[in-house]
C-alpha cells in the first residue's frame, strides 16, 4: 500500500487550449453558450479520468473555471457589485465575463474588476469588490454541480475552494483599499463556508480542500485572530462526516503553523519546495495533532523539470519522524504548468526526459507515494528510482566558458549609468523635442489572424523569408502611418514579427529550448508558452535592430526600440534549477545589454526595456525582498542600460502588480521613464509615487487594454487630471496600460484616438 496522494488542482484550458478557443468563439458570436458548457464538461471529465488512471487518490473538483477561481469565489459568496447585477443578463456566465473583462453593449457600459498577479506566479486573479450594499450569502451551486458531475462518472472528488481568509485579504472596497474586517463581515463569510462544508458532507464528499495561500505572507496584527475567528465557525460543520484539508502553498507558514495545528484540521498541506526548511522546522517544533495528516507538497507545481525522487523521499521521511500520518501532494495547483510533454516531438528524447508537465507530474506523484512506503530493499531494486536518479548525474549540460569570463570581468561601474538621471532628463527633453504629456503606446499592436497566418506559412516553409519580411514591412508601414495620422508622439513599429515578448528573444539567444504546445493560463483565456532555459545564455545575433532601424527610416517621429528585460525573460521562462536565478539573470542582462548598445548605434533614441514581471517574483515575506531578490534583480536591470549615452532615453514597463511597497526600488532601476498598469487599480499607485518623490518620469496607464470596451475621450481626460493631482506635469506620459497585441484593430484605434485627443485637450487647457 502506498501513501495517500493528492493533487491540489489541474490545468483547465485543455491539452489543445480547447477552453480558450470555445470561449473566444462565443465572445465573437461564433459559438453558442451551450457549446461552451459542453466543451467545459468534456474537459472536466477528461481531466478527472486522467488523474483516476494515474492512481491519484484525492482528485480535485471545482478547480475548473471559465475565467478565474477568485472570481468564482466572489460569485459563490454573492460578491457581485451592483453595476454588474444591473446588467441583468439571462445567464450567469455572461455576468462572470462582464466582471472579468468588462462589457459595452445594449445592456450598459461597465469596466472590468481590477486584476492582479496571483502571489508570485504569472497567473492573474480578479480582485473581488465588497461594499456596504454587498449581501454575502451562498450565491452559486458551481462547486456542488461539479462534484455531482464527477460522481456520476464514478469519481469521488475532493472539492477545492479558495479559503475565506485568503479571499478577505485579497478583496478590496470600491476605492481599491483593504477591507475593514468587522464581525458582521467575518460572520457572513464564515456562514457561507459553513453551509458549503455541511452541503458537501450531505453529498458524500470525504475530503474538502480549502486553499489559504495568504497564510504564507507576513502576518499583521489581527491576522491570526481573523483566521481563527473564521475557522472556529467553519470546522464544526464537518460533523464527523467530511474531512477538511487546509492547503497552503508558495511559501512557509512557520508563524501560523501552531495556530493551524491547534484548530484541528484533518489535513494540513505544506509547500516543501518554496517553504521547505521553515515548514519542516515548524512541524518538528510544534508536532502534528493526532488526527491530522500532513500533506507533503513535494511535486513542484511551478516548474517543468523532473522531480528528484531522492530529495522528495527525504522530505517525506523527515515528516515521518514526527507523525505517521503523511500524504504526498503537489506543492501547489498544476494550473501553473503545461498540460503534457506528449506531442513535444521537437524536443529530442534525451532532452524531453528531463521534463514533467501536469500529466507527467501525476505519474511522479504516484511513484513517489509508492516509494515513500517501500522498504530499503524495495527502493534499491526500484527501476523507477534508478532511472530518476540518472537524470541528476550532472551531465545534462556543459558550462559556457565565454559567458563565465564576461561575468567575472564585471566591475561595480558596469552597474551605474552616468550622468545622474535629473541631468539626463534635461538633455533628453532638448534632444527629443517632445510636447508636454507626450503620448505613446507600450509596444505591440494587434496580431491579426492574417499576421499569425503569415508566420505559420513561414514556419511551414510555404513562403520564403524574403516574402515574409515584405509582408511584415507592409504591416509596420501601415502601423506607423496610422500612428502618425492620429497624432501619437513617440511611435513603435508594432512588433508584428514577434510571436511572444519572451519566446521571440529566447529564439535569438543561446541556451534556450522551445515547445510546441506547452501553454499555461495567464488570465482569462490568455495563455502563454514560456521558453525553457536549458544552458548558459548569450546573444546569438542582433535580435531587434533590423526591424527598429527599418521602422525609424520610415518616419521623422521618434521611434521607440522595444526589448524585454532580463528579469522578465527569466521570470516568464522555465528557469534552470541547477544554478541560481541571480546567475541566470546576469547572463541575460549581458545579452540584452549587447542589444541595447546596437540599437543605439542604429540611431534609436528611445529604448524600452520591459520588466513586466519584476514585481512578480518578489518574495512573499518582506524580510526576504532584498537579500533574496531585489539586491540582484535591480542591478541586473541597471547593467543592461548603464553604457548608453545621456541623450538616449531608457523606458521600462511593468504589468499588473502591487508596486506601492517597492516604489523606491523601482526608482533605483535608474530608467528615465516607466509605464505601468494603473487603469484597473484606481490609480492607487500614484499616492506611492507622490510620497516617494519619485524621480523617474512615468506613464500610468490611462485605459485598460485587457477589456474590449473603448474608453471615451472624456473618460481618459478625467483620468489624466487625476494623475496630475499627484504628479508633476513635466514627468507625466500618456499611454495605455499594456501592449495591444491581444486586442483587435476595431477597438485599438478608436481608443488611441481618444487617448491622443484627451492629451491634446489637457495640454491646451494647461497652456492657457
Amino acid at each position: 500500500m502506498s501513501a495517500l496522494t493528492s493533487v491540489s488542482g489541474f490545468p483547465r484550458i485543455g491539452q489543445n487550449r480547447e477552453l480558450k478557443k470555445i470561449i473566444e468563439a462565443y465572445w465573437k458570436g461564433n459559438a453558442a453558450l451551450e457549446e461552451v458548457r459542453a466543451t467545459a464538461k468534456e474537459l472536466r471529465a477528461k481531466h478527472w479520468k486522467l488523474q483516476q488512471e494515474a492512481g491519484i487518490d484525492l482528485i480535485p473538483s471545482n478547480d475548473f473555471s471559465y475565467y478565474d477561481q477568485m472570481l468564482d469565489t466572489a460569485i459563490l459568496l454573492n460578491v457581485i457589485p451592483q453595476r454588474y447585477q444591473r446588467l441583468a443578463f439571462d445567464n450567469p456566465e455572461e455576468t462572470l465575463f462582464a466582471m472579468g473583462r468588462g462589457y459595452q453593449g445594449d445592456k450598459g457600459d461597465v469596466t472590468a474588476l481590477p486584476m492582479k498577479k496571483w502571489f508570485t506566479t504569472n497567473y492573474h486573479y480578479l480582485v473581488p469588490e465588497i461594499d456596504a450594499a454587498t449581501e454575502i450569502k451562498l450565491g452559486s451551486t458551481k462547486p456542488f454541480d461539479e462534484f455531482n458531475e464527477a460522481k456520476e462518472l464514478g469519481i469521488l472528488t475532493k472539492p477545492v475552494l479558495i479559503g475565506p481568509y485568503t479571499f478577505l485579504k485579497l478583496a478590496r472596497n470600491p476605492q481599491a483599499e483593504e477591507l475593514e474586517y468587522d464581525q458582521g463581515l467575518i460572520n457572513a463569510v464564515a456562514a457561507v463556508y459553513d453551509e458549503v462544508v455541511a452541503k458537501f458532507a450531505d453529498l458524500g464528499a470525504e475530503w474538502i480542500q480549502i486553499d489559504e495561500p495568504y497564510l504564507v505572507l507576513d502576518k499583521e496584527e489581527g491576522d491570526l485572530s481573523l483566521f481563527k475567528s473564521l475557522y472556529s465557525k467553519i470546522l464544526p460543520a464537518r460533523k464527523g462526516a467530511v474531512k477538511v484539508l487546509l492547503n497552503t502553498y508558495f511559501g512557509h507558514i512557520a508563524d501560523a503553523y501552531e495556530t493551524v495545528n491547534l484548530l484541528g484540521f484533518d489535513g494540513i498541506g505544506l509547500d516543501l519546495n518554496e517553504g521547505r526548511e521553515e515548514n519542516l522546522a515548524a512541524v518538528k517544533q510544534y508536532g502534528v495533532a493526532e488526527n491530522t495528516t500532513i500533506f507533503a507538497g513535494v511535486i513542484n507545481g511551478r516548474n517543468i523539470w523532473r522531480n528528484n525522487y531522492a530529495v522528495s523521499l527525504g522530505l517525506v521521511d523527515a515528516l515521518k519522524q514526527v507523525t505517521k500520518n503523511v500524504a504526498v501532494s503537489t506543492a501547489s495547483s498544476l494550473l501553473h504548468v503545461p498540460f503534457s510533454t506528449e506531442g513535444e516531438t521537437g524536443l529530442a528524447d534525451d532532452v524531453r526526459k528531463h521534463f514533467a508537465f501536469a500529466v507527467e507530474k501525476l505519474g511522479e506523484l504516484h511513484e513517489v507515494a509508492v516509494l515513500a512506503d517501500a522498504t530499503d530493499d524495495e527502493k534499491k531494486a526500484s527501476a523507477e528510482l534508478k532511472a530518476n536518479q540518472a537524470l541528476f548525474d550532472g551531465t545534462r549540460v556543459a558550462p559556457d566558458s565565454a559567458v563565465a569570463a564576461r561575468l567575472a570581468a564585471l566591475t561595480p561601474d558596469d552597474f551605474v549609468r552616468q550622468p545622474a538621471r535629473a541631468e539626463r532628463q534635461k538633455e533628453q527633453r532638448e534632444a527629443l523635442g517632445l510636447p508636454l504629456l507626450p503620448t505613446t503606446t507600450i509596444g505591440s499592436f494587434p496580431q491579426t489572424k492574417e499576421i499569425r497566418a503569415e508566420r505559420a506559412k513561414l514556419r511551414k516553409g510555404e513562403i520564403s523569408k524574403a516574402e515574409y519580411d515584405e509582408f511584415m514591412k507592409a504591416q509596420v508601414d501601415a502601423c506607423i502611418k496610422h500612428q502618425e495620422e492620429i497624432g501619437l508622439d513617440v511611435l513603435v513599429h508594432g512588433e508584428f514579427e514577434r510571436n511572444d515578448m519572451v519566446e521571440y528573444f529566447g529564439q535569438n539567444l543561446n541556451g534556450f529550448l522551445f515547445t510546441k504546445n506547452a501553454w499555461v493560463q495567464s488570465y482569462g483565456t490568455r495563455c502563454v508558452k514560456p521558453p525553457i532555459v536549458w544552458g548558459d545564455v548569450s546573444r546569438a545575433k542582433p535580435i531587434t535592430v533590423e526591424w527598429s532601424a527599418y521602422a525609424q527610416s520610415r518616419t521623422d517621429h521618434v521611434m521607440k526600440g522595444m526589448l524585454t528585460g532580463p528579469v522578465t525573460i527569466l521570470n516568464w521562462s522555465w528557469p534552470r534549477e541547477d544554478i541560481t536565478h541571480e546567475q541566470q539573470t546576469q547572463q541575460l542582462a549581458l545579452a540584452i545589454r549587447d542589444e541595447v548598445l546596437d540599437l543605439e548605434k542604429a540611431g534609436i533614441k528611445v529604448i524600452q526595456i520591459d520588466e513586466a514581471a519584476l514585481r512578480e517574483k518578489l518574495p512573499l515575506r518582506r524580510t526576504d525582498w532584498h537579500k533574496k531578490y531585489l539586491d540582484w534583480a535591480i542591478p541586473a536591470f541597471r547593467l543592461v542600460h548603464s553604457a548608453v549615452k545621456p541623450t538616449t532615453q531608457i523606458h521600462t514597463h511593468m504589468c499588473y502588480s502591487e508596486f506601492n511597497d517597492i516604489i523606491k526600488d523601482i526608482d533605483a532601476m535608474d530608467a528615465d521613464v516607466i509605464s505601468f498598469e494603473a487603469s484597473r487599480g484606481d490609480l492607487v499607485v500614484l499616492d506611492a509615487i507622490h510620497d516617494a518623490n519619485f524621480e523617474t518620469e512615468a506613464g500610468p496607464g490611462v485605459y485598460d487594454i485587457h477589456s474590449p470596451r473603448i474608453p471615451s475621450e472624456q473618460e481618459i481626460e478625467d483620468r489624466i487630471y487625476e494623475i496630475l493631482k499627484k504628479m508633476d506635469v513635466e514627468k507625466v506620459w500618456i499611454n495605455p496600460d499594456c501592449g495591444l497585441k491581444t486586442r483587435g484593430n476595431a477597438e485599438t484605434w478608436p481608443s488611441l484616438e481618444h487617448l491622443v485627443a484627451a492629451a491634446k485637450a489637457v495640454r491646451a487647457k494647461l497652456s492657457k
